[in-house]
C-alpha cells in the first residue's frame, strides 16, 4: 500500500535532503538577498510523509503540487495521504504509545530529547525559514529572527515542563490513601493552519510530546514542506520511531479521517471556524475524543484619546494588521479610534505604512510583507475590498494588487474609514492586509463595539488612564488583552479565545494539561 524508506542514522539528513543547508539562525540572518536565493535554489526538501520512522510515499501516485505565491511556481509535489496513511500512523503511534517507549522513559531523557530537538531546530534554521517562506510567502528574514526562535523555544519551555508534572494525595478518612494521578491521553492529532507552519506545528506538538503522549501531524496542504523535517529531526534527537508521525492531504480527507478515528484521543486543530465546527462533530460522532480548536478572529485595537504615545500606538496598529501580511487570526483588523482624533490618527498611519512596509521577494532581507498565501487567497481579499467599497466604507489606503507583482499573489497594505460594525470588513474575518477604522465617543461604546463580534480572541487597549484600561480589559469579551502594546508574550501567555474564537488554550502550561487526564487510586486501608 505504500512505499517505504528507513531513514538513515541520526546526523546524516543529507540522505534525505539532497542539499542539506544546516545553519543557525543568527548567522543565516546576516545572508545577502543574492545569498537566499542560491541557497533557496540549492534547497531540495523531502515531500514524503512520515509514518513509524520511516518515509512515506503513496502507491496510487495520487499527489498534489505546493506553489510558491512570490512567482506562482510549483515547488513540490507532495503526497496525498488517504485514511489508509491515516489507519497507517495512529496505529503507528498506538503501538509506541502502548509500548512505553516514549511515555515512560524517564522524564529527564524525555526533557533532553525535547532540549535537543529544540536545538537542531536553531541548527537548521535556514531549511525551516527557506521551507516555510517559499511555500507561504514569509519573509525568509521574518523566519529567522521570529519564527523559528520561538518554535525552538516551544519545545525547550515544554521540555522543562516533563518532570514538573505532578499527583495529588488527598486528605481522607484514616482507612483510606488516595492519591490522583496525571498520565497522558494517549494519541493526539494535530491538525494545524498555512499562516505559520512550523511555529504553529510546535505549539501542537510540543506539549502533547512532553505529556508523554504519541503524535499524528496533518499539516495545511499549502505548507507541507517544513513537517517532514520537523518529524526527522525528532527521530535524529533521539525521539522513539512512531511517536511523531507525518500525513500530509486534504483537511476533507486526512483531518476528517483523524478526527473520526476511534483510536485517535484528542485533536488539535487551528483554523476556520466552520472546520474547528466539524471537528467537534466529527469527535461526537467518533469516540467523543477531545477536541481543542482555534477558530480565528476579528480583533479590535481600541486608540482612546487618553493614548500615552500616538506614534508609537500607530506603529503597532500598521504592525497589527500587516504583520505576516495580516494573516493572523489576532490580527488588530478593527481599529477604533475616538472621534476627535480619527483624522490625525489616520494620517499617521498612512504616514507609518509608507515610511514602513516594503513589499517585495520574500527572500529579499529588505522585504517586510511578501504575497499572501495563494492566488485564491488574494482574490479573496480583493473581494473583501470590492464590498467594503461598495458597503460605501472610505478607502484611504491601498485596496489593489500592486504594479509589477503580477506573478505574485500580493495586495497593497489596505485601509478603509467611515466603516460601521454592520459591514462585512467590519464582521468578517478577512485573512489579508486589510485594516478598517470605526470610531466611538465614549469608553463604553469602545467596548460594546467590540464586544458585537462572533469572535473574541484578543484585542489592544491605548489609554493613559488606568481605571479605563482595567475595566475595558474586564469588560471586553477576548482571551488576550494587550494595554499599550499589540502582540506581546511570552510562553507563559493562554493563547486562545471567547465565543467562536474557539475552546481552549495554546502555549502555555495549561495546554500541558490538556493532553492529559487525571485517575483516581482510592485504597482502602482497613
Amino acid at each position: 500500500m505504500r512505499h517505504r524508506t528507513l531513514l538513515p542514522e541520526p546526523g546524516r539528513l543529507s540522505s534525505i535532503f539532497e542539499k542539506p543547508l544546516a545553519m543557525n539562525a543568527k548567522n543565516a540572518s546576516a545572508l545577502s538577498y543574492d545569498e537566499f536565493r542560491r541557497y533557496a535554489a540549492a534547497l531540495k526538501p523531502e515531500t514524503r510523509m512520515f509514518i513509524d520512522g520511516e518515509l512515506v510515499d503513496t502507491d496510487s501516485g495520487a499527489r498534489f503540487e505546493t506553489v510558491n505565491p512570490a512567482n506562482g511556481q510549483v515547488l513540490a509535489t507532495v503526497p496525498a495521504g488517504s485514511s489508509e496513511h491515516v489507519d497507517l500512523a495512529v496505529v503507528s503511534a498506538r503501538k509506541a504509545f502502548k509500548s512505553g517507549v516514549w511515555a515512560h522513559m524517564e522524564p529527564r531523557a524525555r526533557m533532553e530529547v525535547l532540549y535537543r530537538l529544540a536545538n537542531l531546530i536553531d541548527e537548521h534554521a535556514l531549511d525551516f525559514a527557506l521551507l516555510d517562506s517559499l511555500d507561504v510567502g514569509k519573509p525568509v528574514l521574518e523566519m529567522l529572527t521570529g519564527d523559528v526562535p520561538a518554535a525552538a523555544l516551544t519545545f525547550q519551555y515544554f521540555g522543562e515542563t516533563i518532570d514538573k508534572i505532578e499527583g495529588v494525595v488527598t486528605n481522607t478518612a484514616s482507612d483510606a490513601f488516595h492519591y490522583i494521578l496525571r498520565q497522558p491521553l494517549g494519541v493526539v492529532a494535530c491538525v494545524t493552519p498555512w499562516n505559520y507552519p512550523l511555529l504553529m506545528n510546535a505549539w501542537k506538538v510540543a506539549p502533547a510530546l512532553a505529556a508523554g503522549n504519541s503524535v499524528v501531524l496533518k499539516p495545511a496542504e499549502l505548507s507541507p514542506l517544513s513537517s517532514t523535517l520537523l518529524a526527522h529531526l525528532f527521530v535524529e534527537a533521539g525521539g522513539p520511531p512512531g511517536v511523531f508521525n507525518v500525513v500530509h492531504g486534504a483537511g476533507s480527507t486526512v483531518g476528517k479521517a483523524l478526527a473520526l478515528h476511534m483510536d485517535v484521543d484528542k485533536i488539535s486543530f487551528t483554523g476556520s471556524t466552520a472546520v474547528g465546527k466539524l471537528m467537534m462533530v466529527y469527535a461526537g460522532q467518533s469516540n467523543l475524543k477531545r477536541v481543542t480548536v482555534e477558530t480565528g478572529g476579528k480583533s479590535p485595537q481600541i486608540i482612546t484619546a487618553q493614548v500615552p504615545d500616538l506614534d508609537v500606538a500607530v506603529t503597532y496598529a500598521v504592525n497589527g494588521i500587516y504583520g505576516n501580511k495580516g494573516e493572523m487570526c489576532s490580527a488588530g483588523s478593527r481599529i477604533l479610534v475616538d472621534v476627535n482624533i480619527r483624522d490625525e490618527f489616520i494620517e499617521r498611519f498612512k504616514a507609518k505604512v509608507g515610511a514602513t512596509v516594503r513589499l517585495g521577494d520574500p527572500l529579499d532581507p529588505a522585504t517586510t510583507m511578501g504575497p499572501l498565501v495563494s492566488r485564491s487567497q488574494q482574490q479573496k481579499v480583493l473581494s473583501y475590498i470590492d464590498i467594503g467599497r461598495k458597503e460605501g466604507a472610505e478607502l484611504v489606503l491601498g485596496g489593489n494588487s500592486p504594479e509589477g507583482f503580477d506573478a505574485g499573489s500580493y495586495v497593497t497594505p489596505t485601509l478603509f474609514s467611515r466603516v460601521n460594525n454592520q459591514m462585512q470588513i467590519a464582521k468578517e474575518e478577512i485573512f489579508g492586509p486589510v485594516g478598517a477604522v470605526l470610531t466611538f465617543s465614549a469608553i463604553d461604546e469602545a467596548v460594546a463595539i467590540a464586544n458585537d463580534s462572533a469572535f473574541g480572541l484578543a484585542a489592544g487597549i491605548w489609554t493613559s488612564d488606568v481605571n479605563a484600561a482595567h475595566k475595558m480589559a474586564r469588560d471586553i469579551d477576548a482571551g488576550v488583552i494587550w494595554v499599550n502594546c499589540f502582540d506581546h508574550g511570552d510562553m507563559t501567555q493562554p493563547w486562545g479565545g471567547f465565543k467562536q474564537s474557539g475552546t481552549g488554550r495554546d502555549k502555555c502550561l495549561e495546554t500541558l494539561l490538556t493532553v492529559t487526564q487525571t485517575k483516581s487510586v482510592w485504597m482502602h486501608l482497613g
